[in-house]
């Protein structure tokens, strides 16, 4: 893992929630929340929850559950816990590999977009098992396959690969993109000791306002950022505006409709 695929900075974090997160994770975290509801648990983990995107839509799907959110990343912490709609929710910056929670704490752990990160998938799984309480749920998604399905990451790295050659920029390749064989997946699962591993693909729309909206969401609101400014320091809003027009060619200069591809993941303790 590069340098900067962990870093998610205040300026990252703000972009990832103000234009990542209405065209990528809004809707999961919606398809996600109605998943939960089902489940009604009345205590919730929410681990590498980043600005509390999903946090809002398991809040307004369960407002009177207790739930706790943390991510590793204090810039995501200090945005989420500033929204409104989330003042209910315990705040706390900690590591999903390394949780400080009691045994058998919650009655579910959920994960949106965030087990791609963890630099031990397995030791991360034993933890959310281990604060989960007997008969409760482990629910997350990953993003799925990175080719037609998932277009605007792919025209992303195209895009990207025109403008640095030598040494193209392949964060959400490597990462996001890069943990999406169901079978490993539950594989690393029956690892940490989970039981009766379910795991849907499921398609949505991917909307955008316009092809610059999408440019700024995906190179200044994720780490692509830090691959961009360490190949050329002074180039992010450059090389921003060249992605734009290449995103124009590809999808159309106006509202950009498009489709997005994941794999929803639950087990049982």
């Amino acid at each position: 893992m590069a340098q900067t695929d962990k870093v998610f900075s205040s300026p990252i974090a703000r972009l990832y929630d103000s234009q990542m997160g209405p065209v990528f994770f809004e809707p999961y975290a919606k398809e996600l929340a109605g998943r939960i509801v089902k489940l009604k648990p009345d205590t919730i983990l929410e681990t590498a929850a980043g600005s509390g995107i999903s946090t809002a839509a398991i809040v307004a799907a369960l407002p009177n559950a207790q739930i706790v959110g943390t991510d590793l990343n204090q810039a995501m912490i200090d945005v989420a816990s500033q929204k409104p709609e989330l003042q209910s929710v315990t705040w706390q910056a900690c590591d999903a590999t390394k949780l400080p929670f009691a045994d058998q704490a919650f009655d579910l752990v959920a994960c949106q977009f965030g087990v791609m990160f963890f630099p031990d998938r397995v030791v991360g799984y034993k933890e959310a098992r281990r604060v989960l309480k007997p008969g409760g749920h482990f629910i997350f998604n990953v993003w799925g396959f990175f080719d037609e399905r998932n277009p605007t990451p792919v025209a992303l790295l195209e895009a990207l690969a025109d403008i640095f050659p030598d040494d193209p920029p392949t964060f959400l390749k490597r990462l996001p993109h890069g943990y999406h064989d169901v079978d490993l997946i539950k594989k690393d699962l029956e690892a940490a000791g989970f039981r009766d591993i379910q795991s849907a693909s499921v398609s949505l729309p991917c909307h955008a306002a316009s092809a610059h909206q999408l440019a700024v969401a995906l190179c200044q609101g994720t780490p692509t950022r830090g691959e961009i400014e360490t190949r050329d320091p002074q180039g992010l809003e450059r090389v921003t505006e060249l992605v734009a027009k290449a995103f124009a060619a590809k999808f159309g200069h106006g509202t950009i409709e498009s489709t997005m591809q994941a794999f929803v993941i639950s087990a049982a303790n």
